[in-house]
C-alpha cells in the first residue's frame, strides 16, 4: 500500500537532535529545517556577481551563515525557536569552534548538501551561474614576505 496525501502531511518527519555543550554547560536541542525553511535559508546565502565579464558567477555568501542557520535551529524542548533571525549577529560571536560543532548536526539534520557546506567553509569552487564548474574568482594570494625594513631610516 502507498502513503496517501493525507498520510504524508500527517507525518511529523522533522529531526531534533539534543546536542551536548559543555562549553556553555548543558546541552541545546537542534531541529532540523523544514523543506521550506531550508529553501529560504539557501536563497538567503546565495547571490550572483559579475567577475568583469558578461557571466554571472552564484557565489556563497559566508558571512555569519553558521550563526544564521544555527539561530533557526536551536530550539527548546517545546520545539520552539530560541533565537529570531536578527538575533544571528550576537550568536555569531559566540565560540566559533562550538557554532561549527552545532553547524554540522543543524546542516546534517536540514539536508544542506555537502556541496553547500564546503562552498560555505571556503573548501569548493562555486559553479557559475551558466552551469560552467569552472570558476573566474582569482586564487588565493601567497602570504606577503616579510619586510626587509625594520621602519628605520635606511642606510648608505
Amino acid at each position: 500500500m502507498t502513503l496517501s496525501r493525507d498520510g504524508i502531511l500527517a507525518v511529523d518527519d522533522v529531526q531534533l537532535e539534543k546536542v551536548p555543550v559543555p562549553e556553555w554547560g548543558d546541552e541545546v536541542i537542534i531541529r532540523g529545517l523544514t523543506g521550506e525553511e531550508l529553501d529560504a535559508y539557501q536563497a538567503s546565502r546565495r547571490q550572483f556577481r559579475h567577475a568583469g565579464t558578461p557571466q554571472q558567477e552564484l557565489i556563497f555568501v559566508q558571512d555569519n551563515a553558521r550563526a544564521s542557520l544555527l539561530v533557526k535551529c536551536l530550539v527548546d524542548e517545546h520545539g520552539a525557536r530560541l533565537f529570531t533571525d536578527q538575533d544571528a549577529g550576537d550568536l555569531g560571536r559566540k565560540n566559533g569552534k562550538v557554532l561549527d560543532r552545532l553547524y554540522d548536526v543543524a546542516a546534517r539534520l536540514s539536508g544542506l548538501s555537502n556541496e553547500e557546506q564546503e562552498a560555505m567553509e571556503g573548501n569548493s569552487e562555486t559553479p557559475a551561474a551558466d552551469g560552467d564548474s569552472s570558476s573566474s574568482s582569482p586564487e588565493p594570494s601567497a602570504a606577503p614576505e616579510p619586510s626587509s625594513s625594520d621602519g628605520s631610516a635606511p642606510t648608505s
